[in-house]
């Protein structure tokens, strides 16, 4: 089945996520704060440490390639290595992280998840978005399965 659109929708969702942490790098210190990388992460920003941008520039990296497996297994472009293996994973890692960051937002005692819970609205956001694309990834992936190939 050549172009998934959920496939293509959670490829886009990746990328617009990758370009997003490139803005965050752009916007400094209070784009980090907006985002919820957290206050530590903004004051190096200010500080001018170079480990905000590395890290915020590794985690685009890595959404742009998984942007790129969405499309690949779409039919969009050309197959990537160990494609069903890759979105698998890609899949569980989005819906973790979804359904992760909503159960600590909902735990009674969140003493242990007090910094996260610094700001449970971007919290209760980001993980939602990330659930929603973790679904798309999900879904996309089973419509698409008898068409992958298993290498």
């Amino acid at each position: 089945m050549k172009n998934n659109k959920l496939l293509i929708a959670a490829g886009s969702a990746s990328l617009l996520a990758a370009i997003t942490h490139l803005l965050v790098i752009v916007g400094g210190p209070d784009w980090y704060r907006f985002f919820g990388a957290g206050e530590q992460m903004a004051q190096m920003a200010a500080q001018g440490s170079s480990y905000p941008a590395l890290l915020t520039l590794a985690i685009s990296a890595v959404l742009g390639v998984w942007g790129a497996y969405a499309f690949s297994a779409a039919g969009r472009i050309r197959p990537l290595p160990l494609l069903r293996t890759a979105m698998c994973l890609i899949s569980f890692v989005y819906l973790f992280r979804g359904l992760y960051g909503l159960f600590i937002v909902v735990v009674d005692d969140y003493k242990f998840f007090e910094q996260v819970l610094e700001r449970p609205v971007f919290m209760l956001v980001s993980s939602s978005i990330c659930l929603a694309i973790g679904c798309l990834y999900s879904v996309g992936l089973i419509k698409q399965w008898p068409y992958l190939r298993s290498t």
